[in-house]
């Protein structure tokens, strides 16, 4: 067997990803959330964004949002943390939208977004959906890792105003609904 002290920094830091993912997983399964979707079925993609099925499958237009969530922590991290390993940074990328999957679960947040933002039915996240958000957040942070910075603003932009087109929500509004709601945004929104 293979010692801790034997294993290079990448191989620790995929073994530490990897047991973030199922502490997680456990978390959110131990808060009653449901493994896939209750309808039992697992899709690729939910294209309405008012479905019952939204933050059940796999992806979906709010799946977007947390691609730019890793675009953002690789340069915030980078901003503020430089000099630490890529893997480091990942890994502390990783916790912070893990800690969120569990948080935006909560009945508090699920709350929230039903009174506050469009997500008006919102009933929080199947596990599966909550594993892609995560993995969605470390898609975009390993592509921030190989863009030059203006391919990756650039990618930030597409990403909040394609879905700001199609289903008058992005990360901007969802997070600006939870902070500040706005009754004349949420009626745009309600469209």
């Amino acid at each position: 067997m293979l010692s801790l002290s034997a294993m290079t920094r990448p191989t620790r830091a995929a073994a530490a990803a990897i047991l973030m993912l199922v502490v997680t997983a456990a978390v959110l399964l131990a808060m009653g959330r449901p493994p896939i979707c209750t309808c039992g079925a697992i899709s690729l993609w939910v294209n309405e964004s008012n479905s019952s099925q939204t933050s059940q499958m796999l992806a979906d237009w709010y799946s977007f949002s947390h691609v730019v969530h890793g675009l953002l922590f690789y340069a915030g991290l980078w901003l503020l943390f430089r000099k630490w390993p890529i893997e480091r940074r990942f890994l502390v990328a990783l916790a912070i939208e893990a800690a969120w999957e569990i948080v935006e679960n909560t009945p508090m947040i699920i709350n929230r977004y039903r009174e506050e933002t469009a997500a008006l039915g919102y009933t929080g996240d199947s596990v599966i959906n909550s594993m892609s958000d995560i993995a969605m957040m470390a898609l975009g942070f390993l592509v921030a890792r190989k863009l030059p910075v203006w391919w990756a603003v650039a990618l930030v932009a597409v990403l909040e105003l394609i879905p700001l087109a199609v289903i008058r929500d992005n990360l901007t509004l969802n997070v600006w609904m939870l902070l500040a709601p706005n009754e004349a945004l949420k009626a745009w929104q309600a469209g």
